[in-house]
Order: structure tokens, then C-alpha cells, then sequence
């Protein structure tokens, strides 16, 4: 996730400036924080903070042709290796405007912001500081790579050894810095300066891209003519699909009948599924809409007020009033904040909002197939003080997929209570359930899950600090989630996840009861701390292993955890990745952490996945130069900066990360 702010330079350090990160949470439950705290003190605490908890294994039964890109790995050991999975020397802290690496390693940035979708395309052309507006139009840039890659996944298009030197590389385009979108400095930028073209190319810099990409012989890659690349933009037409498809609260616009959304944005973290699709995930949607005074029902402005809507941070108002909230138009917003389905293998088609997942602002929807061939979506809703969640599909997506049903139309979803005690609990979403009825204001299904937040709150789930992104170890079914920060003047208890505040962020994990992904029940567990390491501030990592904000997650299929980081780094340092290797749980040892990339100045380090070979590391870097100061990649000599992918290989060709 990235934090918007409504200057141009981003204040990542501290929420208080971040209207994205301002608690819209009036839940009265016990914060994360306080079951945190209370759990370490009536609990063993090992070295460096680590608790223990029992282990469940599980192991997952996913074995489909959808060219190898599905989530599991049939057959693999029960318990990762404790010692010997991170080979590498780590790196110290970096600071430069470049990329570094471990030795032995090679990083080359790849597909940034403007490479043309195809050879004959409009290539790249940076604004002009006096000239706002210039550089590339709104039509170059819907030909273009979008800018701010965020979450990606790379789906295969061959067989054997071609499966990782060729196939689909899925990139969110989550949002846009505006001053270098259309002046091509670090230039801020008024309303009034806007012409519609200026909005209209901000859309389009927005949302998906589907690359087909290709490895070279000597190992670098290159983008495809291709007919499957495409760019899914905040002006796609789209579909709902689901229990909230055709809900009043949807409806907006002609036609009028709540089942045909136009576009997606602030595409942050995203998944992946069995049958071969792409999952991007809707995020801090609420800051593009400028609301007018009398726009509101009662019951509209406590929804918009629950979600945070208003500010149009982009200005798309200025110029489209799809992004107006009036009287007539009350429910745009509505039409976000939700998880699109895109098959990159069709072209032409129409993405879908699934709307049984929620609404909310999803960093991500973590794919799991249960034992019981169920599918299990793990997600989480990032601003402070909100929830974790997960869907189970009604049936086995074998069987629903079969019947020309959608695994993910049909199921529960779910919020997520940490009892503190280290035992947890998944309470149903679920209309007439609790005080999930007409009688509390939920009319049906739909209303629940358009108020995905309001239905959290009345259940009383556990608010947390910023949960972002969601992985499942495939080896133990271990789930991991990034809980980045929480300095924020209001919130309800100042012992974030236990600390008192809490700038630096942790991650968690927990097993699902008897290994079992569709159980209502969990145990929990903290894995990390974060910090400026050697105890310092609580965290449990060593002092040269030190990182703060936890953002991207993902567990590789020998169960490297990679970390990424979004936001304040002890001593002032770029955002980085690191690698852990998980010890047994019942180890009093730290994971051992290693510090695997530094980016450049300004960035965001996210998204991250390799070839099926393990090879070959796709991570990409977002914002670069935000506040000023860089010009990576330095593209055809080009000063502007611009967010990109990263190819990492090991040099001697072996598998990333030994």
C-alpha cells in the first residue's frame, strides 16, 4: 500500500498526515494492541520477544493446468528447514538513487511507467516543467505501461523450462504522481490547472496492465508484441457479480440497475487463483471523489463517513462528474473499495467485481485451497484501526468451476477476533446472523457487504494496525500478515501491536485449527517486530536486519518469507526487502533475517514473485523520487522519474535466495 497525502510530498512517517491512515473506525472493541499486550504478559516470552504456539500442518491438494501459476505445492515437506534457506550475504541500509543487491545477485529495472504495449506504439515523453499538460496524451497513455506498479503475479505460457522464460507478467498501476504525470518535475499542481485530457490521462495511468513477457537468451527479458497485453484502466467497463450485484447501493448512472461499474483504482495488492485468473484489489478509492454540501441521506453520510469518502486528491472532479457526489448520484463510491476478477488469458474481457469478498480497502486476497478443495481468500483492510478478514467459497472450485459457477459468488466472508489468550476467531459475515439483521439497518446480504466495515464493527472484531498484505506459507499452511503502523493521534489505545505507538509495525501469523483453512477458529501468533532492531523499541530483530513499515508479503515455495517496506526505515534508510526463515515454532530462536535490496530514493519497495523455477524475481518499485531527489531508472537518459519492475537473477543462474 501506498500512502496518499494531499501534498506532493508524501509524509510516510507519520499517519497523522495521511487522510488514508485517519481511523474511520468507531468500534469500542479491544484494540490488536491491547490483546498484544496482554497476551506477552500472561504468556513465556522467548528470546527477542518471539511466543510460541502450537503447530497444524496442512498441505495443499492444488494441482491444476492452469499453467502452474495456481497457489500450492502438492507433496512438499510438512516443516521448512530451520537452518540454510537464506544463502545470500545481506546487505546494509542503503541511501543512493540505485538498486543494490547481494553480490552474486544482478537487478535490471524492466517495463517502467510509458514502455509501449506494442512496437509501433507512442513511446515515452516526459512533460515539460512550463508547459503543464505536455508530454504523452490520455490516448498514448491507455497504449502505455501505467505508472506506480504495485502488486503483480507472473502467470506461465509454456511448458517445463519454457514455463519460466515466458508467460503473462499482471502489474497494478495502483496511482499516479500527478506532477510528474504531467509536468515531468517534482512541479505541484492546482485545480484550476486541469483540462480534461489531464484527468483523462491520469485514468488511464490507473489500474492493470497484462504484459506478455519473454526472456532473451542471455537471460534479460523483453516485452512482446502481443495481443493478450492489454491495460485495464479507471474507465474499463466492468460487471458485479455476487450477493451485492443490483443492490440499491449500487445503483448510479444509466442504466440503472447496479451491475455495470466503469473502471478500477488504487489497485494495490492483489492474488491469484486455481483456474488461472487475476485478482486486483481496490484500495484507497475514497480520496478520488469530491462531495457536494446536500449529497447525503442520513444513512448515505454515515456509509461515506465509515469509509472515509471525499477529498478528490487527483482532481478527476474538476473535469468528470462521475467522481461529483450529489443528491442524484449519491452511490459512485460505492462502486469501489472491492476485489476485480481479469482473465489475462482473454483479451476481450469484461473484468468482474466480486462482490462476496467485501468492500473495503483491500490491500490484497491471498488465494488458499483448503484440504477440502474449498477456496480460501485472506485479506486485509488497510487504514488504522480496521479488520482482518476471509472468505471460504460455498463448495470445492473444482466443482463449482465445473458448473459454471464462480468459487467466488458463493461462500462466507468472514472478520477476524485475536482473543488474547493466542486463540482466535472468524465471525460470519452473514445476514440474520448476530445483529447483522433488518431490524439493526442491514436489509439483505448485499447492504452487508456494500457496509462491509459497519457489519465488522457491529460483531465486534479486533481493530488492528493498517493489515495489509496476506500470504500463506503452501508448505505448512502457515498464514502471515504485514501490520505496517499506526502513529495516529486518534488512536483508542496507544500500544500498538504492543507497542506504545507504534511507527515501526510487525507481522503476524497464525494456523487455522487442526490445519483446517475453512475452520472458524485460529491461534496466533506474533513472528516479528519491527524496529531499529537489538531490542530497541521492542522489536525483535537484529540491530544491522533493522526495518520498520511491513508492507509486501509472500512466501516462497521453500518458505522464504519476503518482506517489503513502505514507509519510515530506522535511520532514515530506503525502503528495502528482506528474506526470513521461519524456525520451528517451538524454537526459541529469532527467524534469521536478512536484508536482500535497498531501493532508491523515495520509493516504495512491493510486489514480488518469481518464475516457477525460482529463478528468476520479479519485485517492482513504486514512486521513485516522490518527494524529490531521484531519477532512477534513468530510462533512454530521461531525468523524470518512473516506478518500474526489477529483474533479479543470480548470476550463476541459481534459485533466488540461497
Amino acid at each position: 500500500m501506498t500512502e496518499l497525502t494531499d501534498r506532493p510530498a508524501a509524509a510516510h512517517a507519520d499517519a497523522a498526515f495521511d487522510a488514508d491512515d485517519l481511523p474511520s473506525s468507531p468500534a469500542t472493541t479491544p484494540h490488536f494492541a491491547e490483546v498484544v499486550q496482554s497476551r506477552m504478559s500472561r504468556r513465556t516470552v522467548l528470546q527477542g520477544g518471539m511466543l510460541a504456539a502450537a503447530g497444524f500442518l496442512t498441505t495443499s491438494l492444488v494441482d491444476t493446468p492452469a499453467a502452474q501459476a495456481a497457489p500450492g505445492a502438492k507433496g512438499r515437506p510438512a516443516v521448512p528447514p530451520s537452518t540454510g534457506l537464506l544463502g545470500f550475504t545481506p546487505i546494509p541500509p542503503g541511501y543512493g538513487d540505485e538498486v543494490v543487491v547481494p553480490e552474486g545477485y544482478s537487478a535490471v529495472p524492466f517495463i517502467p511507467w510509458g514502455t509501449p504495449l506494442q512496437p509501433s506504439g507512442p513511446r515515452f515523453v516526459p512533460g515539460t516543467p512550463d508547459l503543464i499538460g505536455t508530454g504523452n496524451t490520455a490516448a498514448e497513455q491507455e497504449q502505455q505501461v501505467g505508472m506506480h506498479h504495485d502488486g503483480m503475479h507472473f502467470f506461465p505460457l509454456g511448458e517445463r523450462k519454457q514455463a519460466s522464460r515466458h508467460g503473462l507478467l499482471v502489474v497494478n498501476h495502483e496511482y499516479t504522481d500527478e506532477y510528474y504525470l504531467h509536468t515531468g518535475t517534482f512541479t505541484e499542481l492546482t485545480p484550476e490547472q486541469y483540462t480534461p485530457d489531464m484527468v483523462r490521462k491520469s485514468q488511464a495511468a490507473h489500474g492493470v496492465g497484462v504484459y506478455e513477457v519473454r526472456a532473451n537468451r542471455h537471460g534479460s527479458w523483453r516485452l512482446m508484441p502481443s495481443k493478450l497485453n492489454r491495460r485495464i484502466t479507471a474507465n474499463t467497463p466492468m460487471t458485479f457479480s455476487g450477493p451485492a450485484a443490483g443492490s440499491p447501493l449500487l445503483v448510479t448512472g444509466a442504466p440503472a440497475d447496479g451491475t455495470n461499474p466503469v473502471g478500477t483504482m488504487n489497485n494495490c495488492a492483489h492474488g491469484y487463483t486455481p483456474w488461472g485468473t487475476y485478482l486486483t484489489c481496490e484500495e484507497n478509492f475514497n480520496g478520488y471523489f469530491r462531495v457536494d454540501a446536500g449529497a447525503y441521506t442520513a444513512s448515505q453520510q454515515a456509509l461515506n463517513s465509515r469509509y472515509g469518502v471525499g477529498g478528490d486528491r487527483f482532481n478527476w472532479a474538476t473535469q468528470d462528474d462521475r467522481f461529483v457526489v450529489t443528491a442524484a448520484r449519491p452511490n459512485e463510491p460505492n462502486r469501489f473499495g472491492w476485489v476485480v476478477e481479469i482473465d489475462p488469458f482473454a483479451a476481450s474481457s469484461t473484468p468482474v467485481k466480486r462482490t462476496a469478498l467485501g468492500r473495503m480497502k483491500h490491500e490484497g486476497a491471498y488465494i488458499h485451497v483448503a484440504d477440502n478443495g474449498h477456496v480460501v481468500a485472506y485479506m486485509g483492510d488497510d487504514q488504522v484501526n480496521e479488520y482482518a478478514y476471509k472468505f471460504v467459497s460455498a463448495r470445492p472450485w473444482r466443482t463449482m468451476v465445473l458448473a459454471g459457477q464462480s468459487p467466488l459468488d458463493e461462500g462466507t466472508l468472514y472478520v477476524g477476533r485475536f482473543n488474547d489468550d493466542g486463540s482466535g476467531a472468524w465471525l460470519p459475515l452473514v445476514h440474520g446472523t448476530g445483529p447483522l439483521t433488518t431490524a439493526n439497518g442491514f436489509a439483505d446480504q448485499g447492504d452487508v457487504l456494500v457496509r462491509t466495515r459497519q457489519a465488522a464493527d457491529a460483531l465486534g472484531a479486533t481493530r488492528m494496525d493498517r493489515p495489509e498484505w496476506t500470504a500463506v506459507d503452501e508448505r505448512t499452511g502457515m498464514v502471515y500478515l504485514t501490520l505496517t503502523n499506526n502513529t495516529s493521534s486518534s488512536k483508542v489505545v496507544n500500544a500498538a501491536n504492543p507497542r506504545k505507538p507504534n511507527p515501526w509495525g510487525q507481522i503476524i501469523r497464525w494456523e487455522e485449527r487442526g490445519g483446517d483453512h475453512t475452520s472458524t477458529s485460529f491461534q496466533w501468533d506474533l513472528f516479528l517486530l519491527a524496529g531499529p532492531g537489538g531490542g530497541a523499541d521492542g522489536s525483535t530483530v537484529d540491530t544491522e536486519d533493522a526495518f520498520g513499515s511491513p508492507d509486501g508479503l509472500w512466501v516462497d515455495p521453500d518458505s522464504r518469507v519476503w518482506i517489503q517496506t513502505d514507509g519510515r526505515q530506522p535511520a532514515a534508510a530506503n525502503n528495502q526487502m528482506l528474506a526470513a526463515a521461519p524456525t520451528p515454532l517451538t524454537s526459541p530462536a529469532r527467524p534469521d533475517v536478512r536484508r536482500f535490496l535497498t531501493g532508491v530514493i523515495g520509493c516504495e519497495v512491493t510486489g514480488v514473485i518469481t518464475t516457477p523455477d525460482q529463478r528468476t524475481m520479479f519485485i517492482n518499485l513504486q514512486h521513485p523520487g516522490e518527494d524529490g531527489g531521484s531519477t532512477w531508472p534513468q530510462d533512454d537518459g530521461l531525468a523524470t522519474p518512473r516506478s518500474a519492475t526489477v529483474v533479479i537473477v543470480k548470476d550463476d543462474g541459481g534459485v533466488i535466495g540461497t
